[in-house]
């Protein structure tokens, strides 16, 4: 038998709904976990964390919504997709689940070729998140939904570890918070606005933003500027003044032209004339294009 297809957990204290499902998914290659109520199930989690779980609703002791609750609540099994199971009808029941975290569900009674069907698309879906989760965290990137009130509705890992708020939802940083919102409300194309970059626990950020397909949704990018400024070196390697590498360096962390006036003593006219010359030195037309330049240039090996 070929127990490469996945782990399965079924919770359902119905032993004739557990025979029923474990022959047909062991059948097709998936190694099966079985539990009769929730307490065993999320005792068996602290050992063992399966693929997917399929999850009956109505259960006496700890039902499968209150089980559902817990298992999302937990950092260490948030993740794994679960499957509601429910007699064709209980529509308020199926709408609970997916309020409780449930990705879908199943309708008794069972159809063989239904129950493979979805456990192996949620399974390649779930896996395609990692993967892709895995790659944002590997290039340094980190990635955040956001609804139009600038509520974080997901994030990766890396996400959730670089900005303060709970785990599953962090919470934006004012200044990105004052750079998205208008964006949103003006309902923004993704060549509309260049990346923004800002201050945030004493490190430099860059941000850039994308819709989602769910108009009210969008995606935000964000990635660490690890790179030093030596302001020196910039200025022989890019041609530029000390004082112009000095209003980039400051425009890379978020400062309008004014506070940068205000920082260095010079009048906000000075700065735009500095960013003009910038500009025409590197070759570029925009802030974001000036700033990503110098950032290649400072992370070079």
């Amino acid at each position: 038998m070929n127990n490469h297809q996945g782990t399965v957990m079924i919770v359902d204290d119905a032993p004739g709904n557990l025979a029923l499902l474990s022959d047909a998914l062991e059948e097709a290659g998936f190694r099966v976990l079985v539990a009769t109520d929730g307490y065993s199930a999320l005792e068996q989690l602290q050992y063992v964390t399966p693929d997917i779980i399929l999850l009956d609703g109505m259960m006496p002791g700890m039902d499968g919504f209150a089980t559902c609750r817990h298992i999302k609540a937990n950092p260490a099994t948030q993740s794994i997709p679960i499957l509601f199971m429910t007699a064709l009808g209980e529509l308020d029941d199926l709408l609970r689940g997916f309020g409780e975290g449930a990705i879908d569900y199943i309708v008794k009674p069972f159809r063989h070729e239904e129950v493979l069907v979805r456990v192996r698309t949620h399974l390649n879906q779930a896996r395609l998140t990692r993967r892709t989760e895995q790659a944002l965290s590997g290039s340094g990137l980190a990635a955040i939904a956001i609804d139009t009130s600038g509520q974080v509705t997901w994030s990766t890992p890396s996400a959730s570890a670089w900005l303060s708020g709970d785990a599953d939802k962090p919470i934006l940083p004012k200044p990105l918070l004052d750079w998205v919102l208008p964006l949103m409300q003006a309902k923004y194309q993704p060549d509309d606005a260049d990346s923004f970059s800002f201050d945030y626990s004493g490190k430099g950020w860059s941000a850039k933003m994308s819709p989602c397909h769910d108009w009210r949704e969008y995606l935000v990018f964000l990635q660490k500027q690890t790179g030093d400024w030596d302001l020196e070196s910039l200025k022989g390697s890019l041609g530029l003044t000390f004082k112009e590498a000095e209003v980039l360096m400051w425009i890379s962390r978020g400062k309008t032209n004014r506070e940068i006036g205000l920082i260095l003593g010079n009048s906000p006219r000075t700065v735009n004339k500095h960013m003009e010359h910038i500009f025409e030195k590197l070759g570029v037309a925009t802030r974001s294009a000036a700033i990503a330049l110098v950032m290649a240039q400072i992370n070079k090996p």
